[in-house]
Protein backbone atom coordinates (compact mmCIF):
# COMPACT_ATOMS: atom_id res chain seq x y z
CA UNK A 1 0.00 0.00 0.00
CA UNK A 2 2.97 2.41 0.48
CA UNK A 3 4.68 1.83 -2.49
CA UNK A 4 1.70 2.47 -4.25
CA UNK A 5 0.95 5.63 -2.22
CA UNK A 6 4.63 6.64 -3.20
CA UNK A 7 4.07 5.80 -7.05
CA UNK A 8 1.01 7.97 -7.29
CA UNK A 9 2.54 11.08 -5.17
CA UNK A 10 5.47 10.64 -7.55
CA UNK A 11 3.25 10.75 -10.23
CA UNK A 12 1.24 13.59 -8.97
CA UNK A 13 3.85 15.91 -8.62
CA UNK A 14 5.94 15.17 -12.04
CA UNK A 15 2.43 15.81 -14.17
CA UNK A 16 2.31 19.27 -12.00
CA UNK A 17 5.68 20.11 -12.24
CA UNK A 18 5.50 21.02 -15.88
CA UNK A 19 2.96 21.61 -18.87
CA UNK A 20 5.31 21.72 -21.44
CA UNK A 21 5.06 17.90 -23.37
CA UNK A 22 8.51 16.68 -24.61
CA UNK A 23 7.79 17.37 -28.48
CA UNK A 24 7.54 21.15 -27.26
CA UNK A 25 11.07 21.15 -25.66
CA UNK A 26 13.78 22.67 -28.07
CA UNK A 27 17.52 20.86 -28.53
CA UNK A 28 18.94 24.29 -27.46
CA UNK A 29 19.15 24.61 -23.76
CA UNK A 30 19.92 28.02 -24.23
CA UNK A 31 16.58 28.78 -26.24
CA UNK A 32 14.32 26.55 -24.11
CA UNK A 33 15.61 28.45 -21.00
CA UNK A 34 14.33 31.42 -22.55
CA UNK A 35 11.24 30.14 -23.32
CA UNK A 36 10.27 28.57 -20.34
CA UNK A 37 11.21 32.18 -19.16
CA UNK A 38 8.91 33.75 -21.88
CA UNK A 39 6.17 31.15 -20.73
CA UNK A 40 5.71 32.55 -17.13
CA UNK A 41 4.96 36.45 -18.38
CA UNK A 42 1.96 34.93 -20.65
CA UNK A 43 -1.24 34.22 -19.25
CA UNK A 44 -4.08 31.17 -20.64
CA UNK A 45 -6.40 32.87 -22.15
CA UNK A 46 -8.59 29.98 -21.48
CA UNK A 47 -8.00 28.87 -17.81
CA UNK A 48 -6.93 32.64 -17.12
CA UNK A 49 -5.66 32.13 -13.69
CA UNK A 50 -2.48 30.35 -15.03
CA UNK A 51 0.79 31.20 -17.15
CA UNK A 52 0.64 29.40 -20.74
CA UNK A 53 3.95 27.41 -18.13
CA UNK A 54 2.04 25.46 -16.30
CA UNK A 55 -1.82 25.55 -17.69
CA UNK A 56 -2.36 22.06 -20.02
CA UNK A 57 -5.05 23.44 -21.90
CA UNK A 58 -4.81 22.73 -25.72
CA UNK A 59 -4.30 26.55 -26.46
CA UNK A 60 -1.80 27.33 -23.64
CA UNK A 61 0.09 24.44 -25.76
CA UNK A 62 -0.53 25.68 -28.85
CA UNK A 63 0.87 29.16 -27.54
CA UNK A 64 4.27 27.49 -26.12
CA UNK A 65 4.84 26.76 -29.60
CA UNK A 66 4.60 29.04 -30.84
CA UNK A 67 7.04 31.02 -28.50
CA UNK A 68 9.50 28.32 -29.41
CA UNK A 69 8.65 28.85 -33.07
CA UNK A 70 9.13 32.53 -32.89
CA UNK A 71 12.58 32.27 -30.91
CA UNK A 72 13.89 29.56 -33.36
CA UNK A 73 13.03 32.13 -36.44
CA UNK A 74 15.45 34.72 -34.01
CA UNK A 75 13.02 36.78 -32.50
CA UNK A 76 13.86 38.57 -29.12
CA UNK A 77 12.16 37.63 -25.94
CA UNK A 78 10.25 40.98 -25.91
CA UNK A 79 9.86 40.23 -29.80
CA UNK A 80 8.03 36.71 -29.01
CA UNK A 81 5.84 38.29 -26.25
CA UNK A 82 4.77 40.94 -28.60
CA UNK A 83 3.74 38.77 -31.52
CA UNK A 84 1.25 36.73 -29.10
CA UNK A 85 0.52 40.35 -27.46
CA UNK A 86 -0.80 41.59 -30.95
CA UNK A 87 -2.47 38.08 -31.75
CA UNK A 88 -4.44 38.13 -28.21
CA UNK A 89 -4.23 41.64 -26.90
CA UNK A 90 -2.61 42.85 -23.59
CA UNK A 91 -4.87 40.44 -21.53
CA UNK A 92 -2.15 37.54 -22.42
CA UNK A 93 0.10 39.52 -20.27
CA UNK A 94 0.21 38.40 -16.46
CA UNK A 95 1.46 41.50 -15.89
CA UNK A 96 -0.02 44.11 -18.09
CA UNK A 97 1.70 47.77 -18.72
CA UNK A 98 0.80 50.68 -17.29
CA UNK A 99 -1.36 52.49 -19.96
CA UNK A 100 -5.07 54.01 -20.46
CA UNK A 101 -6.84 51.11 -21.02
CA UNK A 102 -5.52 49.19 -17.66
CA UNK A 103 -4.44 51.85 -15.50
CA UNK A 104 -7.81 50.92 -13.35
CA UNK A 105 -6.32 47.27 -12.68
CA UNK A 106 -3.14 49.06 -11.45
CA UNK A 107 -4.53 51.41 -9.20
CA UNK A 108 -7.69 49.66 -8.00
CA UNK A 109 -6.14 48.01 -5.57
CA UNK A 110 -4.40 50.47 -3.63
CA UNK A 111 -7.21 52.73 -3.82
CA UNK A 112 -9.82 50.07 -2.46
CA UNK A 113 -7.08 49.52 0.57
CA UNK A 114 -6.92 53.33 0.90
CA UNK A 115 -10.93 53.36 0.58
CA UNK A 116 -11.12 50.76 3.92
CA UNK A 117 -8.75 52.39 5.87
CA UNK A 118 -10.58 55.97 5.68
CA UNK A 119 -14.06 53.81 6.33
CA UNK A 120 -12.10 52.19 9.27
CA UNK A 121 -11.03 55.52 10.51
CA UNK A 122 -14.09 57.29 10.31
CA UNK A 123 -15.99 54.87 11.89
CA UNK A 124 -13.71 54.67 14.81
CA UNK A 125 -13.59 58.14 14.91
CA UNK A 126 -16.95 58.46 15.62
CA UNK A 127 -17.11 56.40 18.05
CA UNK A 128 -15.23 58.14 20.46
CA UNK A 129 -16.47 61.69 19.10
CA UNK A 130 -20.14 60.60 20.13
CA UNK A 131 -20.94 61.53 23.59
CA UNK A 132 -22.66 58.58 25.14
CA UNK A 133 -26.54 58.91 25.44
CA UNK A 134 -27.52 60.70 28.51
CA UNK A 135 -29.46 57.82 30.44
CA UNK A 136 -33.17 59.47 31.84
CA UNK A 137 -34.05 60.03 35.48
CA UNK A 138 -35.85 57.62 37.07
CA UNK A 139 -39.72 59.07 37.40
CA UNK A 140 -41.35 58.43 40.70
CA UNK A 141 -43.32 55.38 38.77
CA UNK A 142 -40.26 53.51 37.73
CA UNK A 143 -38.85 54.10 41.31
CA UNK A 144 -42.08 52.43 42.52
CA UNK A 145 -41.92 49.39 40.14
CA UNK A 146 -38.48 49.00 41.28
CA UNK A 147 -39.29 48.66 45.06
CA UNK A 148 -42.25 46.53 44.40
CA UNK A 149 -40.12 43.75 42.38
CA UNK A 150 -37.69 44.13 45.26
CA UNK A 151 -39.64 43.17 47.85
CA UNK A 152 -41.73 40.74 45.91
CA UNK A 153 -37.85 38.85 45.67
CA UNK A 154 -37.18 39.60 49.30
CA UNK A 155 -40.00 37.74 50.58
Amino acid sequence: MRGLFSFLAAFAISVCAIAAEPDEVLADPALEARAKEIDVQLRCVVCQSQSIADSNAPLAKDMRVIVRERLLAGDTDQEAIQFLVDRYGDYVLLKPPIQGNTVFLWLFPALAVAASVAIAVAYLREGKTKPPKAARALTEEDDATIQRIIDEHSK
